[in-house]
């Protein structure tokens, strides 16, 4: 479980988040949800220690501050919405990276395997030796999820991990996450601008608006039209098809 205890983070004379209090459940997909500006990447990145923020946030009750770099590395995965690499890598070079944190640069055997088997799960075999920019987007987005996933951690966060990819791509990438939490026990945390794919594949949601903590809860609790309305000043018409409910926002 992670928690978040009076999350704030100022830049200069502005609050882009206000006293957030959040738990992130264990083993489950938790998709962090509002409008642009509402603090969504800001708490992620907190919470992965990529940047500071005042208040708590404790990883199975141990504070993030306790622990040295690569024993969080082998806690927690984060993507971050934009990478940029400056050197040229193969799809194998860059999934190797996931390793960093257990083997440096020297992967033994057992490494070499993880790195295969995560290249295999997001099947990028026959891309294994391609450079990056040969790829399409999707490829590519798939390409770091595998490094993440080769990094081997119980946690996952991703933020926008659907950013720029085709309806195809989109669902393919979140069917894999499920799988991630459903068959291998992981907890994916995630930033996701479309309501549905959040309303489809999540099991808890956290809503965000201006900074501050809305509601959080199962999807049954969240996707109701008062309180979409609430977090996005927009009407929404919600309708249940196969089993989950679609958010119809289009008029």
């Amino acid at each position: 479980m992670i928690q978040g205890e009076h999350i704030t983070k100022s830049y200069q004379d502005v609050k882009v988040l206000k006293d957030v209090n959040v738990i992130i459940p264990e083993g489950k997909i938790t998709s962090l949800i509002g409008s642009n500006g509402a603090g969504k990447s800001t708490l992620l990145s907190i919470i992965s220690r990529l940047i500071k923020g005042e208040g708590k946030v404790s990883i199975d009750g141990i504070s993030t501050a306790a622990y040295q770099p690569e024993e969080l590395a082998r806690k927690l995965a984060t993507l971050r919405q934009i990478i940029n690499i400056q050197v040229r890598l193969t799809v194998k070079e860059l999934v190797s990276f996931g390793r960093y944190p257990y083997s440096k640069s020297k992967l033994n055997n057992q490494d070499k395997e993880i790195v295969g088997s995560a290249i295999r799960y997001m099947e990028l075999e026959h891309q294994s030796g391609h450079f990056i920019d040969q790829l399409s987007g999707g490829e590519r987005q798939r390409a770091f999820i595998a490094m993440i996933i080769a990094q081997d951690t119980d946690y996952i966060l991703l933020d926008e991990p659907l950013n720029n990819l085709d309806m195809k791509h989109s669902v393919q990438i979140m069917k894999l996450l499920r799988s991630l939490v459903d068959n291998h026990g992981k907890t994916v945390v995630l930033v996701i601008h479309d309501i549905n794919f959040a309303s489809c594949y999540s099991d808890y949601m956290i809503v965000l608006k201006n900074g501050e903590l809305l509601k959080a809860g199962g999807t049954e609790d969240i996707i109701i039209p008062e309180l979409l309305h609430e977090a996005y000043d927009m009407e929404f018409d919600i309708r249940e098809i196969a089993g989950n409910k679609i958010c119809l926002y289009y008029k």
